[in-house]
């Protein structure tokens, strides 16, 4: 299993970034999907997940940030709008199948 993501970058705190993330080589077929992201000095943690049965965000990014899911493609997308400077992070992908699995990773920065 192979995920890929795109659309990290540099953008100043308001603005918007669309992140995608395409997965490939699942035998089974993937279950949930989601976002995490790692702050700079900061431990992981989870922004986003969407499966079949359910969508949910952290609090962090609850309102400002919306995840959805091309199923046919297996891609899963992270609109990002409102950004904030503590939203900088790299921002990792992760796909479910009998186990979880992950993308390598894109750099969003916010600047003031």
């Amino acid at each position: 299993v192979q995920l890929q993501a795109s659309g990290g970058g540099s953008v100043q705190a308001g603005g918007s970034l669309r992140l995608s993330c395409a997965a490939s080589g699942s035998i089974y077929g993937f279950n949930g999907m989601g976002w995490s992201r790692q702050p700079p000095g900061m431990d992981r943690e989870l922004i986003a997940y969407v499966s079949d049965e359910v969508t949910t965000y952290a609090d962090s990014v609850k309102g400002r940030f919306t995840i959805s899911r091309d199923n046919a493609e297996n891609t899963v997308f992270l609109q990002m709008n409102s950004l904030k400077r503590e939203d900088t992070a790299i921002y990792y992908c992760f796909a479910e199948e009998t186990q979880r699995y992950w993308g390598q990773g894109t750099q969003v920065t916010v600047s003031s």
